[in-house]
Parts: C-alpha cells; structure tokens; sequence
C-alpha cells in the first residue's frame, strides 16, 4: 500500500518545531568565520537592501550589516530570531528580523538589491518554490548567492546517514540536491542568468572525539535531535554507531580520541535576477 504523503502544513509545522529544537546557535558559532568569509567574498556594496533567507543567528546578516549594507533577515524560527536579534543588538547594528517561510516570503515584488542564504533556504521542502520567491523579492540584474551543502560533502554523508534511520516525508527532495550543480542550474534557469558556482573548503575542528561530535550534534543541532526522537532505544543505538563510523572514518586529527577534524565542502552559488 502506497502512503500518501503529509499536507504541507505537516511538514511546515515539523521542520519548524525541528530548527527551534535543540539550540542552533551553539552550532552556528562553530561556522560563523565560514559565514564572514562568504559575505566578504560576495562584495555587496554598502547601502544595499540585502534579504538574508533563513537567517537563523544572524551569521551572514551580521557581517552584511558590518559592511554597510541594509539588512533583513527572515527564518522561520522565532528562538533562533531573539538570538539574532540579540546578536546585532550587541553589536550595536541595525537589522530587521522577520519570521517568515522561505517559500512565501513577507516583502514586495522587488524589493532588494541581493539575496544570500547560507545552509538556510537549501531546507525548504519545495525548491521550486524557493526559487521563485527568491527571484520575486529581487530587483531585475539582482544578486542570488547561496551557500548549500553538497551531495559529495561530508555534511551531505551525515545527512545520508541521517535518513537511512529516518527518511524524509514522501516527495520531499535531499536538501543538498541545492549543491549540485546541475540540479542547481535546472532550479535556478527560468529566472536568473550568469549562474556561477564554486566548491568552497570548510573544516569541522571540534575539541572532542567523533563521538563527542555525534553527542554535540544530538544535544545542539535541531535536524539529528529529532531523528534520534523518532526512534526506540535499539534505532538511537544503531544511528549513533553509524555517525560515529562516519566521523571517525573522515576524522584527520592527529589526536583522533580528544580532538576531531574533518574536511568539508559547500556549493557557493551566484546568479543575477533576469
């Protein structure tokens, strides 16, 4: 018997309770000179209104206000917008912090200068969707930039992992299809031009063994807290040990029992609104 898939609004409802588990934000620390060095590489001249898609903490808006630009952020999780906001407020920096769906975004037709998004929008379940509101809220000869796990990535084998314990809803495409490159160039073609991309090195360097990684995951990141959630005590066991094979298997510290390091990868992705 085939099973029908879940309405959107399940979905919607079940990735947001999944980002507002755990605490991101301890993770996002982990990324955020990563978050600098692609807002840096992007050159947004200052005074642009720049929309920053599934903000989450603030890693790219921050840096983005930093550098002059005029900036909104959008998530749709609200704990994950206080820290945001709390951030800039720190920082003393103007920034607008809205809740919002990537796929049904709360501005005006054209109304930004650019739109970045890093490990954000990529989680959306309908790309489609993501692309045309990205292409929406942009003025024409505007700038996309996206930062997006690849399938190559070692996020991308975790991910893997992840959904061999507890798959996807049904029709649901693997958020790092946004990292391929084809993939990307089919989403992104009936509404942008010049689409360049380029595979950027990242380094997971954590102070713990691979299995502290896993344990670090479980506690903080949303996504593996709640695929641990949804099993019995013997399916924890089973994803446990699976992550952390993988993670000792790409782990190059030369301390690997206190110290773990491991090379991964995104797709940086630029196009200009048609």
């Amino acid at each position: 018997m085939v099973t029908a898939p879940p309405d959107i609004s399940t979905i919607k409802n079940a990735m947001r309770a999944t980002w507002m588990a755990g605490d991101f934000g301890v993770v996002a620390k982990t990324i955020s000179g990563s978050a600098e060095e692609f807002i840096a590489r992007l050159a947004i001249a200052p005074g642009s209104r720049v929309l920053d898609i599934a903000c989450g903490t603030g890693n790219s808006a921050i840096p983005l206000a930093r550098a002059g630009a005029i900036v909104t952020g959008v998530d749709i999780a609200t704990n994950l917008l206080e820290q945001a906001r709390e951030r800039a407020t720190a920082e003393g920096l103007k920034i607008t912090f809205d809740e919002g769906d990537a796929e049904a975004l709360p501005y005006a037709d054209a109304s930004f200068d650019a739109v970045t998004t890093m490990f954000g929008a990529m989680f959306a379940p309908r790309p489609a969707l993501v692309a045309s509101e990205c292409a929406r809220v942009l003025k024409p000869g505007a700038l996309l930039a996206m930062a997006n796990w690849n399938p190559a990535s070692f996020t991308g084998q975790m991910f893997r992992v992840g959904s061999d314990h507890v798959p996807a809803p049904p029709g649901i495409p693997p958020p790092a299809l946004w990292g391929d490159e084809a993939t990307v160039r089919g989403r992104l073609a009936p509404f942008f031009s010049n689409v360049e991309t380029q595979l950027i090195s990242i380094d997971f360097d954590m102070p713990v063994s691979p299995a502290g990684a896993v344990d670090f995951f479980r506690k903080y990141f949303g996504p593996t807290q709640m695929a641990f959630a949804r099993l019995d005590a013997a399916g924890q066991a089973a994803l446990a040990a699976d992550l952390t094979a993988l993670w000792s298997s790409a782990n190059i510290a030369p301390d690997p029992d206190a110290h773990t390091l491991v090379k991964n990868e995104y797709l940086q992705i630029t196009a200009i609104r048609n």
